[in-house]
């Protein structure tokens, strides 16, 4: 059980505030009506997601879910078409989401006004309601996480992945999505029990790590390797299950910790099947969410929630790993809150 040792940082603080936020965040459902409705009106022949960072890791979890679950098309923006390469594209039948914790990014934001201006449906999904990104897209999503003081976001995260899944369920009027997410402030605590040390303590003494997902939990993957590089200071590869035998396994030893998320849905068994050959090859698997699961769980019960869940006992384990390594992970080496670029 993991209980007060997370009480020092900045990071820990907000990592615990998750599941008080997620229950008021789904208090309020307008803007997620609106914004459905919106869509629907819009009737986007694709949906572009922008954002980078953590934001990007969001992206990957609502393509998947507009893709799986709305039969939409989805692509990836590329900012700087419109701020390096100066080029307008026709958007008339394109939605894009910007997802944006401090709305302030000066490339998403060009982006946003852009893609307005060429006609697309453009929504922010945003923690700052007046920050430079509410206010160029025709509709906000406040993920209402309040100040997030530590450089690796965790609360605007996860808060920033339930509004995203509340849109698409909204959208398709899934009733048992929108059941399974008003679960989940009740499974976040449950999962803050998880301890999740025997993987994190690995890490201290690596050279590189793996984390690896497939489908919903693909986005998870991602954002799990890129707070682990920011807290632990460790070279981190955040593959599919179904790449990284192309390539990227030939890096991994009986050295190289690898964490892989396995929700219960369709990719379930090609992941099994992945960490079944992954222990033959006496390789340091720590597995989560199956069968033959290494580390505690809280069981599966959705496929979408479970995926954004796992996230909440890996960003506590890594606050406390570099902690007991005497990094500070509220203030990571070279970089900062707010990162701009164009």
């Amino acid at each position: 059980m993991i209980e007060d040792d997370l009480s020092g940082t900045f990071m820990a603080r907000e990592i615990r505030e998750i599941p008080a936020l997620t229950d008021r965040l789904l208090a309020k459902h307008g803007s997620i009506a609106r914004a459905a409705s919106l869509i629907r009106q819009a009737n986007p022949s694709v949906i572009v997601l922008s954002g980078r960072g953590s934001s990007g890791n969001v992206g990957t979890l609502l393509r998947y879910l507009f893709e799986a679950r709305a039969g939409l098309l989805v692509s990836a923006s590329a900012p700087s078409v419109m701020t390096t390469y100066r080029r307008s594209i026709d958007m008339r039948k394109a939605a894009l989401i910007v997802i944006s914790q401090s709305g302030r990014s000066p490339d998403l934001v060009a982006g946003a006004r852009s893609a307005r201006k060429n006609g697309a449906l453009t929504i922010a999904i945003v923690n700052d309601l007046s920050s430079p990104l509410a206010l160029a897209c025709e509709l906000t999503l406040p993920i209402a996480a309040g100040l997030e003081r530590s450089v690796a976001a965790t609360k605007s995260v996860v808060l920033s992945m339930v509004i995203g899944a509340q849109l698409v369920a909204s959208l398709t009027s899934d009733d048992d999505l929108t059941e399974k997410i008003k679960r989940l402030p009740k499974r976040f605590s449950e999962a803050l029990g998880c301890n999740w040390s025997p993987w994190s303590s690995s890490l201290a003494t690596a050279r590189a790590a793996f984390v690896i997902g497939r489908g919903f939990g693909l986005g998870s993957a991602r954002e799990i390797g890129l707070k682990l590089a920011e807290t632990m200071r460790l070279p981190t590869l955040s593959y599919s299950a179904a790449e990284v035998r192309h390539g990227p396994l030939s890096c991994a030893s009986a050295e190289t910790p690898l964490l892989v998320l396995r929700q219960n849905d369709g990719s379930s068994a090609m992941v099994d099947a992945l960490i079944s050959d992954l222990r033959l090859r006496k390789l340091d698997v720590f597995s989560v969410g199956g069968p033959s699961g290494a580390l505690p769980w809280i069981g599966n019960e959705d496929p979408v929630c479970d995926a954004i869940t796992m996230l909440l006992p890996a960003y506590a384990a890594l606050e406390k790993a570099a902690r007991d390594r005497g990094y500070d992970p509220d203030n990571p080496p070279n970089l900062t809150k707010i990162t701009e670029t164009m």
